[in-house]
């Protein structure tokens, strides 16, 4: 085997060792060069130096007798230097007794010359005599041309670089020999023997060691390789016999495989049959699925049905005039229907849960108002001598992206559960910023739960104890859907509670921020509030006064008002009112229980007087004080919080064949103000549509003659009504209804039975003209 010259490890390490040997001898080179250099410089001018020390004492003499023929022998002595190009003598009164000078001398490496030391250089020496050195004789000058060294210079810095170089290139020549017959001519001569080998040969010959390297790293490299292939021979021989013995198995397993071949037709055979069966079986599973499906959809649609009429009609007789007795009885029956909505809901959750067919949407939609207003509906239901609290953190995000309706059930779900159980104290609804998304607790001081009962809670149909089912009602469904629904969002419901103590439920949902906080605004005014420091009412002024830039006391409810000055007096304590007039001359805010309003005498006496029912919201509050801080008091006289007020101009069609419903829909349209036009189904409300002008559609679904999908395709068809909002009123509660609704081409969705409230609210949102507050 062949290695050319530059591929060979002499060569290579030569190369190395002769590159670094270069770099340091011109290292050195260079390093003499510099001293030879300093040293040169150095020599300049002390030669220069010198000639003026010899030249002092005859040119002084001279000057001394202004003698111009000795000055012109002496400058012409001095000319005679090869370094000095022009000599001057000159008397004390400036006058050149004699002066000499000759061209420089030129060559193409002056320049190196000029570069290094200068072109020319000038000396001057001042001549006295040695009796009186402060008498100036004269001046003694001399130019010199810095060639005449220079040259020297650069004459010895070239041959000491070449010498350098020689130097190196005998270096590498002799290691280059060296390391061919230490190391490269050893090596080929193992790599020659190596590559002559059959590793197939059975029979092992041994590498021969190249003479005088046995005790050396070529020695050691051909021991080793001689051990490598002994033990790859045996190998070698190892592999034969196992071969051999491989054929032998080979055979033996043919027979083998030709037995568990026909046992696998057969196992293939009871396979067929077995897909076939469970092919069969699958088909059947899907067929009860969708009958299962079909039939939650035809129970939801046939119960909330009646219950829509049944809860319509018992709202529309609960403002009519009623004795106490018949009104707390209708009351009685409305709520067990309300809850027998509740308990169809939860089930209807619980086996979208099951069969997984929840979906969530993500739109952008305001936390902090959907949690105001769910706890402003529910508190309808709460006790008196229960303090109903919204604490929304200010950094709270104006919008953020996720599903508002399962949020506001979330909400709910909580919040009810922390009414039910709460006969007096305080329950807070408390929403904040988190690190990972939206914090949302509940927090109350009930009955607490135990420690042992607290996992069981979570689960459909459980609750602590027995005797909580028998005290307090309920199914045990709301806690499960609540953390189910959690961890559907990629949350999480954590519990902190002590038994006797009160409880509170955390909500984590990592719903990320769609718009930043809104800009609080900047009022100017003085507060005070007549409050507990522990009221729920005195932690959300504190919280949210200072943000809106107001001045904010707060004074106990035994504390008095003689000398308080303030723009609003706000309070939760009806029982301070009477005396508080003569103490302070200002409006007050009164915020009591939802019912518990003053009588009208009494606030009467008081005014300016405003009633709010707790919990106290933003812009309620928001509203309350801009009105107070820029407005005149006479505006605030005789004021109470009272229902909104409609123009009664919009017209709205009622699109609805079942007559109990009919009747519910349109009771609660005309307490609520609105114009209304009943159809029994969508070919009747096609025809109205072109006789009379209409704002908006409640769609009923399932109708005879024409169902509300086709009658809503059919006006989206028709290009004159594109922007006439569509409401779907269904009594099916599936998750695929509000897609069917949608694609058909209604607007929104409304399931039955809905409560007035929803009613109002949801005409709010597509008609909001036709409100004024």
């Amino acid at each position: 085997m062949d290695i050319s010259l530059t591929q060979r490890l002499s060569f290579k390490q030569a190369g190395l060792t002769v590159l670094v040997a270069f770099i340091l001898g011109t290292l050195l080179s260079v390093t003499q060069v510099a001293v030879d250099y300093a040293s040169e410089e150095a020599s300049i001018n002390r030669e220069i130096r010198a000639l003026l020390e010899i030249s002092h004492n005859p040119a002084a003499r001279i000057a001394y007798n202004i003698d111009a023929e000795l000055a012109q022998e002496l400058v012409l002595g001095l000319l005679r230097s090869p370094a000095v190009t022009r000599a001057e003598l000159i008397d004390s009164s400036g006058l050149v007794l004699a002066s000499v000078s000759r061209p420089r001398s030129e060559s193409r490496y002056r320049f190196l010359s000029d570069s290094l030391f200068g072109a020319e250089r000038a000396f001057d020496d001042p001549l006295f005599v040695s009796h009186a050195p402060d008498e100036a004789l004269g001046l003694l000058r001399l130019e010199i041309d810095t060639y005449a060294f220079g040259s020297h210079f650069l004459k010895r810095s070239l041959l000491t670089l070449l010498t350098g170089f020689a130097r190196s290139l005998l270096l590498s020549l002799i290691l280059l020999v060296l390391f061919y017959f230490m190391l490269t001519k050893p090596l080929t001569g193992v790599i020659r023997a190596l590559s002559e080998r059959n590793p197939q040969d059975p029979h092992h010959r041994p590498v021969p060691c190249p003479k005088g390297h046995k005790r050396d790293e070529i020695g050691t490299l051909v021991e080793v390789t001689n051990r490598q292939l002994s033990s790859i021979a045996q190998e070698i021989a190892h592999r034969r016999n196992a071969e051999d013995r491989l054929t032998q198995y080979l055979s033996e397993l043919e027979n083998i495989v030709s037995a568990r071949t026909a046992e696998l037709k057969a196992t293939n055979a009871r396979l067929s049959q077995s897909n076939s069966e469970l092919e069969t079986a699958r088909s059947m599973a899907l067929n009860m699925a969708q009958a299962r499906s079909a039939f939650l959809a035809n129970m939801s649609h046939e119960i909330r049905t009646p219950l829509n009429g049944l809860l319509g009609m018992l709202a529309l007789a609960l403002d009519g005039p009623l004795s106490t007795e018949q009104r707390q009885q209708l009351g009685i029956a409305h709520d067990s229907g309300k809850v027998l909505v509740e308990l169809l809901n939860d089930i209807l959750d619980l086996s979208k849960f099951e069969a997984g067919q929840l979906e969530l949407e993500t739109i952008p939609f305001d936390l902090g108002a959907l949690a105001e207003e769910t706890a402003s509906l529910l508190s309808q239901n709460t006790a008196s001598a229960v303090e109903l609290t919204c604490l929304i953190d200010p950094a709270l995000p104006a919008q953020v992206l996720g599903d508002p309706t399962r949020v506001r059930q979330i909400v709910s779900n909580l919040l009810s559960n922390a009414l039910k159980f709460t006969r007096f104290g305080r329950v807070d609804l408390i929403v904040e910023r988190n690190t990972d998304g939206i914090c949302i607790r509940v927090r109350d001081t009930g009955i607490g739960i135990a420690e042992d009962a607290q996992a069981r809670i979570f689960q459909p149909f459980a609750q602590a104890e027995i005797g909580i089912t028998r005290e307090y009602g309920g199914t045990g469904l709301g806690l499960a859907l609540t953390r189910r629904l959690c961890e559907a969002m990629h949350g999480k419901l954590n519990l902190q509670s002590k038994e006797g103590f009160g409880s509170e439920f955390c909500a984590e949902l990592p719903l990320p921020a769609h718009t930043p906080a809104s800009t609080q605004p900047v009022l100017e005014g003085r507060i005070v509030a007549l409050t507990p420091a522990s009221s729920g009412l005195q932690q959300m002024l504190s919280q949210w006064l200072p943000t809106w830039g107001l001045s904010y006391q707060r004074l106990d409810t035994d504390a008095s008002l003689l000398g308080v000055q303030a723009d609003l007096l706000i309070s939760d304590c009806p029982e301070c009112l009477p005396g508080m007039r003569p103490a302070i001359g200002t409006a007050v805010l009164l915020v009591t229980a939802y019912g518990n309003f003053l009588p009208l005498e009494q606030a009467q006496r008081l005014m300016p007087l405003l009633q709010i029912a707790r919990p106290l919201a933003r812009n309620g509050l928001l509203q309350v004080l801009r009105h107070t801080l820029y407005s005149d008091d006479s505006a605030l006289q005789g004021s109470t919080q009272t229902q909104p007020e409609r123009e009664g101009t919009a017209r709205v069609l009622l699109v609805e064949d079942n007559p109990v419903n009919q009747m519910v829909a349109k009771g609660m349209l005309v307490k609520l103000g609105y114009q209304v036009q009943v159809a029994a189904h969508g070919a009747e409300a096609l025809e109205m549509l072109e006789q009379e002008p209409i704002d908006l559609i409640l769609m009923d679904c399932n109708m005879p003659v024409m169902d509300g999908y086709e009658a809503s395709r059919r006006i989206r068809n028709n290009g004159r009504w594109l922007q006439l909002p569509i409401i779907a009123l269904t009594a099916n509660a599936l998750s695929d209804e509000r897609e069917r609704c949608r694609a058909a081409g209604m607007n929104d969705y409304l399931a039955k039975p809905f409560r007035r409230e929803e009613l109002a609210a949801m005409l709010d949102t597509w008609l909001p003209g036709e409100v004024t507050r």
